[in-house]
């Protein structure tokens, strides 16, 4: 935003500005005269804006002529496949759009198996509950069973038992 930092900066390149053109006027004392006199937690912060004014004065302007042959090459390059021009005018090195490919790409990769182990252990749970109330279902059976006039039939209520018994052993 355009708060009290960024006035603040403002000021300071203002200042350097300043700086800047009175050294050139004066003709005195190479450009890293003042280096040291520099606030020892903003240093970095000058140091860095001075070394981007250096390469602003560094670039040589460009021709219209160089301009011109870039924009043909450019469009000679153009009738290949992008990939292919890509690979010839770099290294082989991963970039860094490369790299984020592939960690997501095995980001993913790791996803899909824990929701593949999730599904299958989802599926076994449901298949030992889907067991658990048939046998359920079949004792209940067995136990309510009643005689014609209403009674609990007590044979096969023994009988279940006795196979519980027998199973346990």
């Amino acid at each position: 935003g355009r708060g009290f930092a960024f006035r603040r900066k403002q000021k300071v390149e203002r200042q350097y500005r300043k700086l800047l053109k009175k050294r050139r006027k004066v003709h005195s004392q190479p450009d890293d005269q003042f280096t040291d006199t520099y606030p020892e937690h903003l240093k970095h912060l000058y140091l860095a804006e001075e070394e981007k004014m250096l390469k602003k004065r560094r670039r040589p302007p460009d021709d219209s002529v160089l301009s011109e042959e870039k924009l043909n090459k450019a469009v000679d390059t153009c009738t290949f496949s992008y990939r292919s021009v890509n690979t010839e005018g770099k290294s082989k090195k991963k970039t860094s759009n490369r790299k984020a490919k592939e960690e997501y790409e095995k980001i993913k990769a790791e996803r899909a198996k824990k929701k593949e182990e999730a599904e299958k252990r989802k599926q076994q749970r449901e298949e030992a509950q889907r067991l658990y109330k048939q046998k359920k279902m079949e004792a209940y059976k067995i136990l309510c069973k009643k005689t014609k006039k209403g009674q609990p039939n007590l044979n096969s209520q023994m009988e279940f038992l006795l196979q519980k018994i027998q199973q346990n052993t």
